[in-house]
């Protein structure tokens, strides 16, 4: 089995210090970490991390993209790059000691629905029934929502199992596309259900209504509340370890990791669960985007209960 990760629209997470934050002052701070990221590069940094093969295909804008190609060989990841014209963005997030956080996104490099045809002439030859392929994270613009899912349908019909974790779809575009696996979150379900999720019992009956849309896999992440499954072999749900939480960034991308790792060993479903849920509660051991670390994914393998609801 092979698993392909897409990035469309990577960036690099600046994360930064100050102890007291004043608006419309200048404040000094430190940098924290600068790494290189994107919800595709997320899944494949925990699965290399893990020592699980993959391959992530990354776009990179070539006005920095010697900094983020380092970056990338210093995580140990296989790589297949598509290099365009622009700067690849950066998200700066300010953390403080006495105010929330706050985030500030810069812009990228510019892109249009060629940049898809470049993307199947990369993956040509690598896709076939045994082929995972993840699409996460938003469609960056200038590239139209139908020209993905045009790529990602003709994906799924020459047998290749689609992921996607993406806020740019919509519930019909998922019906459309109808992939092998999608992961939404608690306000995700909400809104592609239109219903209140406030226990696994909830988040299995939204799932179960999903499925019946032709959606073979629903993950549902509920946070420090565990996670449902709902498959051909019927519903499973899983409640998070206890663990110190120093960074959510990544759990959700981190769990995705988790799953594909738990099928490519062979696993059951319930295995593909348990071990989404320890990756995912194991990067939130690690700081800042920081993937989860293997000692911490296996302790909490022998931790994390599975049961039928």
């Amino acid at each position: 089995m092979k698993i392909i990760t897409i990035t469309l629209n990577p960036a690099f997470d600046v994360h930064c210090f100050t102890e007291h934050f004043n608006p419309f002052h200048e404040n000094l701070a430190r940098i924290t970490e600068r790494a290189a990221g994107g919800k595709g590069v997320n899944i494949s940094r925990a699965l290399t991390a893990a020592g699980v093969e993959n391959t992530a295909l990354v776009v990179l804008g070539d006005e920095n993209a010697e900094d983020f190609r380092r970056c990338l060989s210093e995580y140990g990841m296989n790589v297949k790059e598509i290099v365009v014209k622009g700067r690849i963005r950066e998200n700066l997030t300010l953390h403080t000691g006495d105010s929330p956080e706050t985030r500030i996104s810069f812009s990228g490099f510019d892109a249009d629905d060629t940049l898809l045809q470049k993307v199947e002439a990369a993956l040509g030859g690598m896709l076939d029934s045994e082929t995972v392929v993840t699409f996460t994270g938003r469609v960056p613009e200038g590239i139209t929502l139908g020209a993905v899912k045009k790529m990602l349908i003709g994906m799924r019909e020459s047998g290749v199992k689609i992921v996607i974790d993406s806020k740019s779809f919509g519930i019909q575009d998922l019906i459309d596309c109808r992939p092998w696996l999608i992961k939404p979150n608690d306000e995700e379900i909400v809104d592609y259900c239109d219903a209140k999720v406030d226990s696994l019992e909830d988040a299995a009956n939204a799932a179960e209504r999903l499925r019946a849309l032709g959606i073979e896999n629903v993950m549902i992440s509920l946070g420090e509340k565990g996670a449902v499954l709902v498959c051909e072999s019927g519903r499973f749900a899983s409640e998070a370890p206890a663990v110190k939480v120093l960074s959510t960034i990544g759990a959700g991308d981190s769990s995705i990791g988790g799953f594909l790792a738990a099928m490519k060993n062979g696993g059951s479903y319930s295995d593909m669960l348990k071990t989404a849920v320890s990756y995912g509660s194991a990067a939130c051991m690690t700081a800042g985007t920081e993937p989860p670390l293997r000692k911490n994914i296996e302790e909490l393998l022998n931790r994390v209960g599975i049961s039928r609801i």
